[in-house]
């Protein structure tokens, strides 16, 4: 359960701390004096958006906390399945604020916000003052349905879903087959051009680059041989002028003196070894010279095939390896449209399978849904004559969609007559606002029951209704605070009177500034806020004495039916 808040910074909140008990804690307050703004702050944890005009005035950041002793097994393994795990049973969320952007922390780990609404929903349910209308959309009701019977119906959702995306699959499939013979033989020539072409190239991996290597080489071809002419000359031996002969003649000279140096021999045979390397150099250049050879028709044939490669690399691939490749893909779709006839039959075969598995899965579904549909129906008449709709009549409508979705195909309504002799018609042509909340009050009963979920919170679930029905509602509220947390924000004193825990919600003046404020109510603090409630303005002692009878009344009601 929820047993503290703290809130800084927010809107007209300055600094608030509260503790919250078991049961039922009720918060009350004049209008205006800021309770929206204490349940926007819980609804913040629930991922609601944040803006920069929600900070207080003068303040640089906004901080809510939330710190909820976890008691029940089921909120704990849920907690777990998204790897959080409470410390001495305990969990806090907390969410600072600060220029339209926010820090989440789930036990002081930094976390976003999704992972927080996740956690949160584990542990608190908040019904807001207008939730209540999503009851009129269909869609709402299911959901509603599935919640209810989620151990059964959360499997059997699953398996349809995984049907539903093998008969879209399918579906894709034998859309993408589904063409005109004239298109297919369009397709069928294209292909078998481009085929043919490179085929008829006879490619190999790594000529291209052995071809621009020749090609460099003819091109050049007057460039190179004039080079290797000038070379020749300047290291030859027939110029009078080459390098060979200069150096053979170095070493004839010094040949004469080593006679008469020792130390020289070195030297004279480094320079021999000289000689005999620019001896060995001038052949090998002369040989090369001898046999190169720069005619027109190789260059011409290799200046060709590059230009067939090159252009073949335009359109299939950069590489010779990349056109190849895409050779082959294209033959694949080639033999794929050679079997046409036999890939469609195949398909269609395949979607029939897949949709005879959807319909059987979705018809599990929708057998489960109508089982529960049953209880659930008996669970909510129930729980509406407890909230004073005597005569009451309720009934889920199934109805078949036209085609599969990833949800089944039900397609249900709520229906309900409030009154005798009434028969029944959807919500919406029914039901007024205030009985509309109070549906949705007994729907939130029971699945809170199923869920377990410790703590929920009404944002003024007295709206539309007065009296007699406000007394139901009242106590409703005490059977739900025997068995859960529940915070109710109220202006009725029927319902005010069954706390558990009475808070006041206050605004008032600090300096310049509005501040609100919320303190809990002793009992006869309690007595006078109810007779606020029931009085107004000037509480006189026949309202206070009102009062204080309906709290005792409303005691002896819970001592005597809810426990």
């Amino acid at each position: 359960m929820l047993i503290h808040l703290h809130v800084k910074n927010l809107a007209l909140i300055e600094d608030i701390e509260v503790e919250f008990g078991p049961g039922l804690n009720i918060l009350t307050g004049e209008t205006g004096a800021g309770k929206s703004v204490l349940l926007g702050s819980m609804q913040l944890i629930l991922g609601g958006r944040t803006a920069r005009d929600m900070i207080r005035t003068g303040a640089s950041c906004a901080l809510v906390e939330l710190l909820f002793q976890v008691e029940n097994k089921k909120a704990e393994q849920a907690l777990n399945s998204l790897g959080i795990f409470t410390e001495e049973g305990q969990v806090l969320l907390s969410r600072k604020i600060m220029d339209g952007r926010s820090i989440n922390k789930i036990n002081g780990e930094t976390c976003t916000v999704g992972q927080m609404k996740a956690a949160a929903e584990c542990l608190l349910d908040i019904h807001g003052q207008h939730e209540h209308q999503s009851l009129l959309y269909q869609e709402k009701q299911l959901e509603i349905l599935d919640a209810y019977g989620r151990e059964k119906i959360r499997p059997a959702k699953e398996a349809v879903r995984q049907s539903y995306e093998e008969y879209r699959k399918y579906m894709r499939a034998l859309k993408e087959l589904d063409t005109d013979e004239e298109q297919r033989n369009r397709e069928k020539a294209f292909l078998e051009f481009e085929i043919s072409e490179i085929e008829k190239a006879h490619l190999v991996p790594g000529e291209d680059e052995e071809l621009e290597t020749l090609y460099r080489r003819l091109n050049n071809g007057k460039l190179i041989l004039e080079t290797l002419q000038s070379v020749h000359s300047l290291t030859g031996y027939d110029s009078g002028q080459g390098a060979g002969e200069a150096v053979g003649t170095g070493v004839r000279e010094l040949l004469r003196v080593t006679e008469y140096d020792t130390q020289l021999e070195s030297m004279a045979e480094t320079l021999q070894e000289i000689d005999g390397l620019l001896n060995d150099f001038n052949r090998e250049l002369s040989s090369y010279v001898e046999d190169l050879s720069f005619d027109d028709e190789t260059f011409y044939e290799t200046e060709k095939r590059l230009d067939q490669i090159n252009g073949l690399k335009a359109k299939y691939g950069r590489t010779i390896e990349e056109i190849l490749e895409y050779q082959n893909t294209q033959q694949q779709k080639l033999e794929k449209l050679a079997r046409y006839e036999e890939n469609f039959l195949e398909a269609r075969q395949n979607l029939k399978k897949a949709e005879e598995q959807l319909e059987k899965d979705s018809y599990v579904l929708s057998e489960i849904r109508k089982d529960y549909s049953k209880t659930l129906t008996e669970k909510i008449i129930e729980g509406l004559r407890d909230l004073n709709f005597l005569d009451v009549k309720f009934r889920i409508d199934f109805q078949r969609k036209q085609e599969f979705t990833d949800n089944g195909y039900d397609s249900i309504e709520y229906e309900i007559s409030t009154n005798p002799g009434e028969s029944v018609k959807p919500l919406g042509r029914i039901v007024s606002g205030g009985e509309l909340s109070r549906i949705m009050l007994a729907i939130k009963a029971i699945l809170a029951d199923r869920d377990q979920i410790e703590t929920l919170i009404f944002d003024e679930i007295d709206t539309g209704i007065s009296g007699r029905t406000a007394q139901k509602v009242s106590e409703k509220m005490a059977v739900i605070g025997s068995c859960h947390q529940v915070l109710c924000i109220t202006h009725l004193p029927q319902i005010a009177a069954m706390a558990d825990t009475h808070f006041e919600i206050e605004k008032h003046q600090k300096g310049s500034e509005t501040i609100t404020e919320i303190h809990p109510l002793g009992e006869r603090e309690s007595v006078r806020e109810l007779a606020r409630l029931l009085g107004g303005a000037e509480i006189t002692e026949a309202v206070l004495k009102n009062a204080m009878e309906m709290k005792e009344l409303a005691q002896v009601h819970k001592n005597t039916r809810v426990k």
